[in-house]
């Protein structure tokens, strides 16, 4: 059977920004806007971080600016310039795309949506590579800095040492860190879109525990249903939102405002592009080629107002 063929009027970027939309803001935390987006980023954004200082005084007759202040620090957001570069072997296609699709004739054409399907699958790998840079990521090849690298790195986050959790110390774990809220950013407890970012195996093992028949919780655990009483909702901790970051190592945890994580990208920007193009009429060969760039970056807002369990 002949290999199939691409029509010559390969995609070639048209609908960049649908495609490299659906490919990053389909990574978890993106999708569930679990953190804050900031799209159409040119170059870089600079956040304003403001700390009052004796901003209430005693009354009297007089206008006295002297003993009240304003301290402004920046925040820069500057997403990384990131690429897809694949070539693969259009034989390599038919095992995966359906033969309905393909025609009976020995000479199979494509359909015109295949460009689609190849963009589509390229996308899932890029939206799974998002999510770990955005957690757990490292300025390099094919990264960015992730939250976990950028909080590290500001001192006015509060960081307790992380050990490695099970269902037996999990909830006096998360309940460490919600400590260290009370102690050094009170301000942040009860507010809203206040979230606790955890692990999958912290998530699991708080899920595990909350069943019941461990040392912190005796009997049937929640509900008395054992460890068939959670089913896949939401989860929460002494009224916290829990979110769990799937792009997070192990024994990870982070505590802030979602209104206080931010995601830039530049979905909009000229940069971008999205192209499948068919090597045959240039080359001879049954290769097609995939080519995507976009940016991608996040930055924290006040450092004092996240506590990192890492």
């Amino acid at each position: 059977m002949a290999n199939p063929t691409i029509t010559n009027s390969s995609y070639a970027g048209e609908f960049a920004g649908k495609y490299l939309g659906a490919a990053l803001l389909s990574a978890s935390t993106l999708d569930a806007g679990a953190i804050t987006i900031l799209p159409n980023i040119k170059y870089k954004a600079a956040m304003k971080v403001g700390t009052f200082s004796n901003l209430v005084r005693s009354a009297d007759c007089d206008f006295d600016a002297t003993t009240s202040g304003l301290t402004l620090t920046e925040k820069v957001l500057t997403p990384s310039e990131l690429q897809v570069n694949l070539q693969i072997c259009k034989k390599e296609l038919h095992a995966d795309w359906e033969a309905a699709q393909m025609g009976f004739s020995a000479f199979d054409e494509l359909p015109p949506l295949f460009s689609d399907y190849v963009i589509s699958r390229v996308a899932a790998e890029v939206a799974n590579a998002t999510e770990t840079s955005i957690w757990s990521g490292a300025a390099g090849e094919g990264s960015f800095d992730g939250f976990l690298q950028v909080a590290l790195a500001d001192n006015d986050v509060n960081d307790i040492t992380a050990v490695a959790i099970d269902s037996s110390n999990v909830i006096a774990q998360m309940g460490a860190v919600v400590d260290s809220a009370v102690a050094n950013a009170p301000a942040i407890l009860g507010k809203e879109d206040l979230t606790l970012y955890v692990s999958t195996n912290v998530a699991q093992s708080y899920i595990r525990a909350l069943g019941g028949f461990t040392a912190t919780i005796g009997g049937a655990g929640t509900d008395n249903k054992g460890t068939q009483w959670y089913n896949g909702g939401a989860l929460s901790f002494e009224g916290i939102n829990i979110f769990v970051a799937k792009g997070f190592g192990s024994n990870k945890m982070l505590l802030t405002p979602k209104s206080n994580l931010f995601f830039g990208t530049g979905l909009l920007d000229d940069r971008n592009e999205v192209r499948v193009i068919d090597m045959a009429d240039t080359d001879g060969s049954q290769n097609v080629r995939v080519v995507m760039r976009y940016t991608a970056g996040v930055q924290i807002g006040i450092g004092n107002d996240i506590v990192l369990y890492s």
